[in-house]
């Protein structure tokens, strides 16, 4: 997206009078040079919300960020079995312990909305997870692996093929 002076679009609004002023505190705190920046972040972040709800087959990127307790057993089972029905979805994950038994996961995921959706309600019907949030983006990951040649999506028959050949 472009912020050439040339490529923008200029726009006029009214805001009640307390929402400005939280919208300029907002500003002020975050170090932002102006407004502008706070809104297009924001008309950013609702523009992705939107098509994930209205585009479901739609391609996203973007992080699960979950909250849970227990630490050992039964809940990080589930967890880890839920995730292995989406591997395609799943980039990587990061894992933290917290105070109190509890733990903080972060999923870098990308995929098509509906699957998102579904893995989100998979993760949030585990108990013991308390709290669970996704945040997309339209902006996607390259692709991480070249399937050149290859006949099957795991690669090994054609990489077998490859070496025989060879």
């Amino acid at each position: 997206m472009s912020t050439d002076p040339t490529s923008l679009a200029r726009l006029s609004m009214s805001l009640p009078a307390e929402l400005s002023r939280q919208l300029d505190m907002m500003v002020e705190e975050r170090g932002l040079p102006s407004r502008s920046q706070l809104i297009a972040e924001l008309i950013r972040h609702a523009l992705a919300e939107h098509e994930a709800l209205t585009r479901p087959e739609n391609m996203l990127a973007g992080t699960i960020t979950l909250v849970y307790r227990g630490n050992r057993g039964r809940v990080r089972q589930q967890l880890a079995e839920t995730q292995v029905d989406y591997l395609k979805e799943i980039i990587s994950s990061q894992h933290v312990f917290l105070e109190d038994d509890q733990s903080l996961e972060v999923l870098l995921v990308q995929g098509p909305a509906t699957r998102l959706k579904a893995l989100c309600d998979s993760l949030r019907g585990i108990r013991g997870v308390h709290q669970l949030q996704l945040v997309t983006t339209t902006a996607l990951l390259p692709p991480l692996h070249e399937l050149d040649g290859l006949d099957d999506a795991s690669g090994s028959k054609g990489a077998v093929e490859k070496e025989a050949a060879a």
